[in-house]
């Protein structure tokens, strides 16, 4: 497991739209009963259901995952102060995380684009 102060090595993620439970661990570095946890603790953290009642998470819960971690971990926040700060900056955060959804939605229709050209 990744040492806190080393939140920028965490593997990339991939260009997929749902993540499991296990996948999601792997790329935020942490256990899947403290993603179960956070989830009770932090609004801003909404699993998917499916089949079977298997938990799935998108794109932009695996980026809160990670800024939860960094702020828990690297900053040394607590439960509360992390909520605190992620409710206050989280129309900052919407921003960007739309921009990025935006930018990959892009990304996705210009490959789309390339295939129907072909």
């Amino acid at each position: 497991m990744l040492e806190p102060s080393h939140n920028h090595e965490l593997p990339t993620i991939p260009n997929k739209r749902y993540f499991t439970i296990g996948e999601t661990s792997e790329l935020c570095a942490v256990k899947p009963h403290v993603l179960r946890y956070w989830e009770q603790e932090f609004e801003q953290l909404a699993d998917i259901k499916r089949r079977g009642n298997r938990r799935y998470y998108q794109r932009h819960d695996v980026l809160m995952i990670r800024q939860i971690r960094s702020l828990l971990y690297e900053h040394g926040f607590t439960i509360g102060g992390a909520r605190q700060r992620l409710s206050s900056s989280q129309v900052r955060a919407e921003n960007s995380q739309t921009k990025q959804i935006i930018r990959q939605m892009i990304a996705e229709l210009e490959d789309v684009l390339k295939l129907l050209r072909s």
